[in-house]
């Protein structure tokens, strides 16, 4: 079996990775290793405390923050979201998919929380992304690979989204990303605080996730790796510097993409999903909570049609679920998911297992890229 060391090196030196810290936990072995760089340009080692954009895994983890005030009693997962926003109070579908924005009918029934924790409001991505209401959603709200600058903040962005129409009727269609950032901000304002601050207070601080947030302070600049994206020779071009996007509080921190952190911080945010809700003696969540977010929630055809899953896959809350045994690591159960930024984070409560990768290189498609399909298979040899 190849090492932890064998399985990243291949990808960084042979291949289009500058960098990547790998984590995996099982039966109370930790396994951390750091390879390649920070950032191309000026050659700073990676490092296991390099603070990474972590895009997409930011939704597991503001899920969480939602069973919270489930749990509060302050929202119910059944109930509408309408006494908290009321854009959404009277939302307006279109007519067929691929038919003009403003050939529109009354939505059946009122988005719940449910629906948006498990992505099926009818806000978002499908497979084709030309659709004339999905295309709204890239320009009005720049949604797409998370870009910090340049969004408006929640009560305008809100406003705007109003004036989206609705792709599919509430609860018929899984539909990527946009659920997470309505998301967000319905935390917010059942909260009462801005979802920095509830996440940094009820999520970060218990924890102890010291680099996780929604900017990267000056003091951790260094520490911050670069982004890139695939180059047209087989390299990488740069995207965004340590002291670009992220250098600063973003006016519309993300839901859906907007974290920053780092392995260990991703490993103890999973550890507390394996114990249940309870880390270090102390519970967050509550068990039925857990396996509400780590339950596929998902009908067949719903599966079926969302264009973006790999073979055998639901949706929890927040995160992917295998459902089904078609690879070594994709086995029932296994809960997580991936970010565009080139990161994953995945458990599998039947083993205990924890598997976390961090690169810097943006994806450019639904298809995990082969550093996470090959630091997925030691995981599950492991």
């Amino acid at each position: 079996m190849s090492t932890l060391r064998e399985v990243l090196e291949k990808h960084v030196h042979d291949g289009p990775v500058p960098g990547a810290v790998g984590l995996v936990a099982r039966d109370g072995r930790v396994e951390v290793l750091a390879v390649g760089s920070a950032g191309t340009d000026d050659g700073t080692p990676m490092a296991r405390d390099s603070v990474f954009r972590i895009a997409s895994l930011t939704k597991p983890v503001v899920a969480a923050a939602a069973m919270m005030l489930v749990e509060d009693g302050r929202i119910a997962l059944d109930g509408p979201v309408a006494p908290w926003m009321p854009e959404l109070a009277a939302p307006m579908v279109v007519r067929t998919p691929d038919g003009p924005v403003d050939d529109v009918v009354p939505a059946s029934r009122p988005i719940t929380l449910s629906d948006l924790m498990t992505s099926r409001a009818g806000y978002g991505f499908p497979s084709d992304f030309s659709l004339p209401a999905v295309r709204l959603l890239f320009s009005e709200l720049k949604q797409g690979s998370p870009r910090p600058r340049g969004v408006l903040p929640p009560d305008a962005w809100m406003d705007t989204l109003s004036r989206i129409p609705l792709l599919s009727h509430p609860g018929r269609e899984w539909l990527y990303n946009t659920c997470s950032d309505i998301l967000g901000v319905l935390i917010a304002r059942v909260a009462g605080q801005p979802l920095p601050e509830f996440l940094a207070e009820r999520i970060f601080a218990p924890l102890g996730m010291s680099d996780t947030g929604f900017a990267v302070p000056a003091e951790k600049l260094g520490r911050f790796t670069s982004l890139y994206r695939p180059g047209a020779d087989g390299g990488v071009e740069l995207t965004d510097a340590p002291a670009g996007q992220w250098s600063s509080m973003p006016d519309f921190p993300s839901g859906a993409g907007g974290l920053v952190s780092t392995a260990d911080d991703l490993y103890a945010f999973a550890r507390m999903l394996l114990g249940e809700g309870t880390v270090g003696g102390r519970r967050l969540l509550a068990p039925a909570s857990v396996r509400q977010m780590t339950t596929d929630h998902l009908t067949p055809a719903q599966r079926e049609a969302s264009g973006l899953f790999t073979e055998g896959q639901g949706w929890g809350f927040g995160g992917s679920v295998d459902v089904d045994r078609t690879a070594p690591w994709n086995v029932p159960g296994r809960y997580g998911w991936v970010g565009g930024t080139g990161t994953t984070a995945h458990i599998v409560p039947a083993t205990g297992t924890a598997a976390i990768l961090l690169t810097q290189v943006e994806m450019t498609g639904p298809t995990p890229p082969l550093p996470m399909r090959d630091f997925w298979q030691y995981a599950a040899a492991t």
